[in-house]
Formats: C-alpha cells, sequence, structure tokens
C-alpha cells in the first residue's frame, strides 16, 4: 500500500518514536509524562521523536488548542524531528483504505444505531455484514474480524491479548457522520511516520490488539509497544481534559518536568540543574524504562511527596 508521506520521510533511525496528542484542550500533567516518557526513550536509543496532531474529530476540538500544544512542547525543551503530521489533512489516504477494505469484503456498512449495540450487549454481533454494497449518510463501516485471539508482548505490561470477536466485536473504521474513526488513523499514521516503537498511556493498551488486526489485515509492520501506568484522580478517573485536569503552566516548565520524572520513578536530576535543557540533559543520562512501575494506573497522591 502506497502513502505520498513516506516520499518525504527522513527516517535514519532504527529507532522511530512519537507523541501524538488530540487538540482538545491544553497539555496537562498527564500529557507531559508521556511526551517526556516518549521523548527520552527515543533519545536514549539515538531515535528520532515525531509529533502528530491528532485532529480528526473537529467537534471535541477547542480552538487554538493546536498551537498551544506546540507551543508548550517546545517551552518545555521537547522539540519534535521533523515536520508534525496532521491528521486533517490525510482523509484522502483514510478513504483510500477504507474504499480497499470494502472493495475486498474485509469491511461493511453498518447502519445500527448506539441503541441497537446496547441491546447487544455493547459487542457488534455482525449483522450488517451482508450489507457490503449499501452505503448510505445514515451508515458507518465496520471492519469484519475473521480471527479469534490477537496478542502482543508489551515491554512494561507483558503479554496482553484479547479475542477481538468476544470482546470488541466488528469495530468501526468510518463513523456515521463521516468521520475516520482514530483505529484506522493510528495505524496508518504509524506506518506513514514509520515509527518503530510506540511508548503511551496504559488506557489505550486495549486499544492495541484492534491496530494490530488492522495492521496484518493491511499487511503492515507491527511496531514494539509500550504502555506507561497514568496518572489517576484520587476517585480513580484518569487526569485528562474531560476531568478538569489544570493546564501546565509553561512559566514552572522545568518543575513540571521534574514533576512528571517523579511520577515516573526516575531518579531526580541534581538541584544544579535549573533550566528546562538542564533538567532533560540530566533525565537522559539517568533514564531507564525499567523503573517505571509496571501498573496500569497510579494515583496523583505520589507526588505529594515530591520535593522541588
Amino acid at each position: 500500500m502506497t502513502d505520498p508521506f513516506l516520499s518525504s520521510s527522513d527516517i535514519t533511525t532504527p529507532y522511530v518514536g512519537r507523541f501524538a496528542p488530540s487538540p482538545t484542550g491544553p497539555l496537562h500533567l498527564g500529557s507531559l509524562i508521556a511526551a517526556i516518557a516518549s521523548f527520552l526513550e527515543a533519545k536514549k536509543n539515538q531515535g528520532q521523536w515525531l509529533l502528530r496532531m491528532e485532529d480528526l474529530d473537529p467537534p471535541r476540538e477547542e480552538t487554538g488548542a493546536a498551537q498551544q500544544i506546540l507551543d508548550c512542547l517546545q517551552t518545555h525543551g521537547l522539540n519534535w524531528d521533523g515536520k508534525v503530521l496532521w491528521q486533517s489533512q490525510r482523509h484522502d489516504t483514510y478513504q483510500q483504505t477504507v474504499s480497499k477494505l470494502l472493495s475486498e469484503g474485509n469491511a461493511y456498512y453498518c447502519c445500527c444505531s448506539r441503541t441497537d449495540i446496547q441491546q447487544m450487549g455493547g459487542i457488534y454481533d455482525g449483522r450488517c455484514r451482508n450489507n457490503n454494497k449499501v452505503s448510505s449518510k445514515d451508515s458507518a463501516v465496520r471492519i469484519t474480524i475473521n480471527s479469534d485471539i490477537t496478542g502482543f508482548d508489551d515491554q512494561l505490561q507483558g503479554h496482553f491479548s484479547q479475542d477481538l470477536i468476544t470482546e470488541i466485536g466488528d469495530f468501526v473504521i468510518k463513523r456515521k457522520d463521516g468521520l475516520f474513526a482514530y483505529q484506522l488513523a493510528v495505524v496508518l499514521d504509524d506506518h506513514s511516520q514509520g515509527v518503530t516503537h510506540i511508548l503511551r498511556g496504559s488506557d489505550l493498551l486495549d486499544s492495541t490488539p484492534r491496530q494490530i488486526y488492522l495492521q496484518q489485515l493491511l499487511a503492515l509492520s507491527t511496531p514494539n509497544y509500550t504502555h506507561i501506568p497514568v496518572i489517576t484522580h484520587s476517585d480513580g478517573q484518569k487526569l485528562s481534559k474531560q476531568t478538569h485536569a489544570c493546564a501546565l503552566d509553561p512559566k514552572q516548565a522545568a518543575l513540571n518536568l521534574r514533576q512528571a520524572l517523579h511520577f515516573l520513578n526516575q531518579p531526580p536530576p541534581p538541584t544544579s540543574a535549573v533550566t528546562v535543557h538542564e533538567v532533560l540533559d540530566a533525565a537522559l543520562e539517568y533514564w531507564q524504562l525499567k523503573r517505571i512501575p509496571a501498573a496500569q494506573a497510579i494515583d496523583q497522591a505520589v507526588l505529594d511527596n515530591f520535593n522541588d
């Protein structure tokens, strides 16, 4: 499968990582934790660290958030390699793949409502599989699941697998509103950017088997995956824009980095490291992926004993 983005690729290292925020609001501490972990792991392996803006869902996006994210990353010394990939500029590539899957009989149109799916117990039962030649404005496009267990070995979480048929069912790759689904876009984008290693939050752990299934179906290589613990509120909810996480204060960039490193159980940079670049240089020198706790979530109370 060809992709025009590949023609301009400047990949020169065996390790290519990435950070892929959505512009639904400013970066918060949880975002920074994922960003700095993927950044340091890439640089520790003499690799490239790419940036993708996942502006795939305009109704959820916040005006100006994309630029805020770019500025915030740079303020924290997290400078990416190459150009930013914007999902909003890749609709043609996504549609070509959807059309290909439909023509090959690996996807089909589905007109079921959310209520219908709830009545199925939340696991889609494939009732529209025979509608592969029927399209309407009220139809989504679903991938046909033809295998049972899909699994992988996570560098931090160990082996993880799902029975996609019984646990997930045929999943959506293009929504009824015409927007392309995350699972499809992330697979095509990682391939286009030449990503070899994906380090991200554990909230995306259960999405990985679906992405691997698509990779295999499209004859694409599967990256190496590492899912780090997410930071949670005291009630167990993930720290996120939806749960009113506070935006990072750019004036406290060095302190923000130290907090993120503390959460990741990394050795603290020396007190002589004052600037952002000094903190990052020390963090890179001491960085050890194996020090990150093999948990899927950690309460933000872990930062209560953090000392600047």
